[in-house]
């Protein structure tokens, strides 16, 4: 454990000793008094339990104890320094943009609310949101392009090297126009199916298979009549304007239920139900920015619960 009495300026003082071994010229370069200088060494000696610096001839020399502990200063205060510039750079739009791969239903359902709460910290910082496909997107993350997967949670073998931490879980539902034929009709919904023109996930899609294997158990084999989309700009467009059906996550279309552009059919898909979360690279140390934003993505999935 880190003992809490060892202070910035310890550090600061004992390095400086060290590189000028002088106090007299450590203490003009800290712009601090020679008596002052001695004082904080001697704090330094106190909580290490040795001593740092000896005398040699009229002047000081460090110790092996001293020199053990250097190593570690110096890198501690290279590595603060590093996290200030870094920060400074962030404010000021110098450093590069965090890019965020994010699946249509979060795109549509959480990232808003959490972009504005993620402007309300003033990071300063440059964002790049990326929608597709959650294969596409899962690439792209491995191999650098991407800091940050938003979505479903894929498939154990395509999570190597990845690590997934869950926010919430949403199912794939049935959503048609206001006053379509199907929600009035008392026959078998899924006997129906093949009259209408039906969007589907495609099949490099997450929740595909979910689907497929939602249809198959409730006895639909093949729709004659199908339209492979993940986009959603289309999909609301094409079913607001006809009477398609579109199969989709909960999340891309929450917001045209709510609004009562659109209405679900009454058919329990809660076995489609899957997690949704932050997907990363193992090996990825997130910068203080993406941080804070995955905190305001965890605050708005929070509230997106809250709702369902």
């Amino acid at each position: 454990m880190i003992d809490n009495r060892v202070k910035f300026r310890h550090l600061q003082t004992f390095v400086e000793v060290a590189r000028q071994k002088s106090v007299m010229k450590a203490a003009e370069l800290l712009n601090v008094s020679q008596p002052a200088v001695t004082k904080t060494i001697r704090e330094l000696e106190d909580v290490l339990g040795v001593a740092v610096f000896e005398r040699d001839g009229r002047g000081i020399k460090i110790t092996r104890y001293g020199d053990v502990f250097l190593r570690h200063a110096g890198a501690a205060l290279t590595a603060l320094r590093q996290g200030l510039d870094s920060v400074s750079q962030e404010r000021f739009g110098e450093a590069p943009p965090i890019r965020i791969g994010a699946l249509p239903t979060v795109s549509t359902r959480i990232m808003p609310r959490a972009m504005e709460l993620f402007l309300k910290e003033n990071t300063w910082s440059r964002i790049k949101i990326v929608t597709g496909e959650n294969a596409v997107l899962l690439e792209q993350l491995r191999v650098g392009d991407l800091d940050l997967v938003v979505g479903r949670l894929a498939g154990a073998e395509k999570m190597a090297g990845f690590s997934f931490e869950h926010l919430y879980s949403e199912q794939v539902v049935f959503a048609v126009r206001t006053g379509h034929p199907l929600l009035k009709s008392r026959q078998s919904l899924f006997a129906n199916l093949s009259e209408y023109t039906v969007l589907m996930p495609t099949r490099a899609s997450i929740i595909r298979p979910f689907v497929e294997s939602f249809l198959i158990a409730n006895g639909v084999a093949s729709l004659p009549n199908q339209i492979e989309t993940v986009s959603d700009s289309f999909g609301r467009a094409f079913v607001r304007s006809s009477n398609a059906i579109w199969i989709i996550s909960t999340g891309v279309v929450a917001t045209d239920i709510e609004d009562g552009l659109l209405e679900v059919l009454p058919i329990d898909t809660s076995e489609t139900k899957g997690p949704v979360g932050l997907t990363m690279r193992t090996d990825a140390i997130p910068s203080l920015p993406l941080a804070i934003l995955m905190q305001t993505l965890r605050e708005a999935a929070t509230e997106v619960g809250a709702k369902a």
